[in-house]
């Protein structure tokens, strides 16, 4: 982040300096020289902002804060001075709005590109392929992690060094509103959407208001901005945005603007041709396969020639817990438990027979509840359901009690024998593995993130890692 003083943030955020140092007014032309919501990873110099939430208050670590030395804290509630190291307070109705505030000030007064990726699934490996690619070239900055909302979008614009020219940013929503929101604080060059699915229904409703919120990632589009979506989802947007916006699509078909030649999924990776260079991407599916055409829709516009991107896609690495493939001697785990909708669920199943190269290795699906998909939760169980079981899955182990509905479908559904065992929680599946898995298992760990099951993952690396 580019310094600037206490008195500059106090005039960008619109605040009321409520202490100042020793009452010199001196210190109020401090420099400020980064920001932090979290007193864990806050350093020297930092701005801290003291964000509330259901579980949390930040105004609860001021004093922390100030003992790590931060430069100054943004607040919403009355303090107690007397208590605090008198250090600048400056007081806003709302800290994250002011954290929005101070996002789009310095985001107006960089001179970095900015892409914004939005989608119901492949953002975050979408935004790591194009990350990987353009690094090569330009001195690029990505979100760290999921950093997606109307908190991590902001500190990832803000953590970007003066010298950035290019950033890569997740945009993410579970309710209608917050994709315009993070738009006009992103300001997108580009804006990208990887996909429409059914996701977060809870706070959408129906799909329909979906694919409205995933529209107004172009509400703070750039002039002369780009929008790239996947081709099946081009006229289902039409209705949500300016018809004058530049709009590029990508898929699998001809028909796309941006497509692929020679297609061929292997288990762990696919290969695939454009402008008659293979490309071979060492993740496996076809959705991680329309995430790299996505990406290279995206990075063809920064001058990046195919040859390029087929080198810098080579190296790219299995992000964790997102169709991550672990081999543990004889045994292979699909980990992909980050978490999980309608959409990913299917992605996911379709990857799992791929790894079965021989034919004669069964194949395990750990599965826990999708969250968050309101009124429809029960029959999109039921329907993942009859797509296990036409999987050819030979064990199923449910976690959760709307994945026990997922069991009763695939039971009812499996014409060859399929085992079926239901767990309550995620602690007494892990405690049963053993009884269930064998070494040479083929096994897809997949469920929303509530489920943590990254545990039952951990665990099969505890039975089954050699030594």
């Amino acid at each position: 982040m580019k310094k600037i003083t206490v008195n500059e943030l106090v005039e960008i955020i619109g605040a009321e300096l409520k202490v100042i140092a020793s009452h010199d007014h001196r210190e109020s032309s401090n420099e400020i020289t980064g920001v932090s919501t979290d007193t864990r990873t806050i350093e020297p110099g930092d701005c801290f902002f003291a964000i509330q939430g259901p579980n949390f208050d930040g105004h609860d670590y001021l004093a922390e804060a100030f003992e790590k030395n931060a430069s100054c804290a943004v607040i919403s509630k009355s303090i107690d001075e007397l208590k605090l190291t008198k250090k600048p307070l400056l007081k806003v109705r709302d800290t994250i709005n002011a954290l929005g505030s101070l996002a789009l000030h310095y985001r107006e007064k960089m001179n970095f590109k900015v892409i914004a990726i939005t989608g119901s699934a492949g953002k975050t490996t979408t935004r790591q392929i194009i990350h990987t690619v353009l690094a090569q070239r330009f001195y690029a900055h990505q979100s760290p992690k999921n950093f997606n909302n109307n908190i991590g979008l902001p500190l990832t614009i803000l953590s970007a060094d003066p010298d950035t020219e290019i950033i890569v940013a997740e945009l993410g929503s579970n309710q209608t509103g917050e994709i315009s929101y993070l738009s006009n604080i992103a300001r997108p060059d580009i804006a990208l959407i990887t996909n429409i699915r059914p996701a977060h229904l809870a706070g959408f409703g129906y799909l329909g208001a979906i694919i409205k919120e995933k529209a107004s990632i172009t509400d703070g589009l750039r002039k002369n901005g780009m929008l790239i979506v996947k081709a099946g989802f081009k006229k289902r947007l039409e209705p949500f945005i300016d018809k004058n916006i530049n709009c590029i699509t990508f898929g699998t078909s001809e028909s796309s603007d941006i497509n692929a030649k020679n297609i061929s999924l292997a288990g762990t990776a696919s290969c695939f041709t454009i402008d008659n260079t293979t490309v071979e991407l060492p993740l496996p599916g076809k959705a991680n396969l329309r995430n790299a055409l996505a990406a290279w829709a995206v990075c063809r516009q920064f001058g990046i020639k195919i040859d390029e991107f087929a080198r810098a896609i080579k190296t790219i690495k299995p992000i964790p817990m997102r169709t991550e493939i672990i081999q543990l001697g004889n045994l292979t785990i699909l980990n992909d438990c980050y978490n999980a909708n309608p959409a990913s669920m299917k992605n996911a199943l379709q990857i799992l027979p791929t790894l079965n190269t021989n034919k004669n290795r069964r194949l395990v699906f750990i599965c826990a509840d999708m969250n968050e998909l309101g009124q429809h939760a029960k029959s999109f169980h039921k329907k993942l359901g009859k797509n296990i079981a036409n999987a050819n899955i030979d064990l199923l182990l449910t976690v959760g009690t709307l994945s026990k509905i997922t069991a009763g479908a695939a039971k009812k559904s499996a014409e060859q024998k399929l085992k079926i065992k239901s767990f309550h929680d995620t602690y007494s599946a892990c405690n049963n593995l053993q009884k269930f898995i064998k070494d040479s298992d083929i096994i897809l760990v997949k469920g929303s993130r509530e489920a943590k099951l990254e545990l039952a993952v951990e665990k099969l690396k505890q039975l089954f890692s050699s030594g």
